[in-house]
């Protein structure tokens, strides 16, 4: 019982101290400023989770630079205003809406074979849809919903689009994955065995765990392609703590105080999405300079268990087979 109440306790004592360390230093830091990006005519780009938050701010700064951008998501109605505030703003903007919905892997698949009969190129994949702090459940596919959607579904859904990304990529002129993460995985733990948190569930340790099994996928995908000669990149983006829905389920004390506290703490969308944009689209990322973790227009070290290799394999290859891709 007692252990049942400490696994239950300590990620959630753990996850809002951290929250209020990033809080802190977010006060006393300067805020990174995106650079003047080059044109990206020509270029395609998906972004899931695109219709609102920091996903919107990526797909509109991209069209404004003349990208061809798809917004993956779930919510049609969402994403079609999305595209119409764009092409408003911009009226050349080449931007449109695919349903994705990363909680069913059908759906994931059916969004990739609905791409790749264009015969389009693909040269950005920005990872950015993801869920926290949501209650117990299950994907359409019985994974928790956390690992499902954060960390299984984009495994996927790059994975499906890998061939279409190499083939994209050329020498100084790398495709890029850009997974976008958070500094809660600093805290997360892998458990292998049990990766849908049927023993003991925490939605804030299942949270932190989808988020340290993106850094471990970035890397390990990074490395393969590097290993390959592939001209494609992947890496990892923390975008700070920003004011978006994402926050919705947080407990409804610290709901109100997140609210209250929003304007003078948190970043904005447009503002999180400045470091995503700068690995997406900097020339000083080509390459073998485009992996790694990015936290403030930076890059940062990460936490001990993001480099083991022993693990980032084994989650690799469970992943596989969770998605009988082997």
């Amino acid at each position: 019982m007692l252990s049942a109440i400490r696994s239950y306790l300590l990620p959630v004592v753990e996850l809002y101290m951290l929250g209020l360390k990033v809080l802190l230093v977010q006060l006393f830091s300067r805020r990174f400023t995106l650079p003047v990006m080059p044109r990206q005519d020509g270029k395609v780009a998906i972004v899931t989770g695109g219709g609102r938050g920091i996903g919107y701010e990526v797909v509109r700064h991209m069209a404004r630079l003349g990208a061809h951008v798809i917004i993956g998501g779930r919510d049609e109605q969402e994403g079609l205003a999305a595209v119409r505030r764009i092409c408003e703003e911009y009226r050349e903007a080449k931007v449109e809406f695919k349903k994705l919905d990363l909680a069913s892997l059908e759906s994931v698949r059916q969004f990739v074979q609905s791409f790749k009969e264009r015969d389009l190129p693909l040269n950005i994949l920005v990872n950015n849809a993801g869920v926290m702090l949501v209650p117990e459940g299950r994907t359409e596919d019985g994974f928790e919903q956390h690992f499902g959607v954060n960390y299984l579904g984009h495994f996927l859904l790059t994975w499906l689009l890998l061939d279409t990304l190499k083939d994209s990529g050329k020498c100084h002129h790398f495709s890029r994955v850009v997974n976008v993460s958070s500094s809660a995985h600093r805290i997360g733990k892998i458990s292998l065995n049990d990766l849908n948190s049927c023993q003991c569930y925490s939605a804030h340790a299942a949270y932190c765990q989808s988020k340290l099994a993106q850094l471990l996928f970035s890397s390990h995908l990074h490395q393969e392609l590097q290993r390959g000669g592939f001209p494609v990149s992947s890496c990892a983006v923390d975008p700070g703590m920003v004011n978006t829905a994402l926050y919705r389920h947080l407990w409804m004390p610290l709901r109100l105080a997140q609210s209250i506290i929003a304007l003078l703490l948190l970043r904005t969308p447009a503002e999180g999405a400045a470091t995503v944009l700068y690995a997406a689209l900097s020339p000083a990322l080509e390459g073998e300079c485009g992996g790694g973790y990015w936290a403030n227009g930076c890059q940062e070290m990460t936490t001990p268990p993001t480099f083991e290799p022993q693990l980032q394999l084994s989650l690799w290859e469970t992943s596989l087979q969770l998605l009988r891709l082997q």
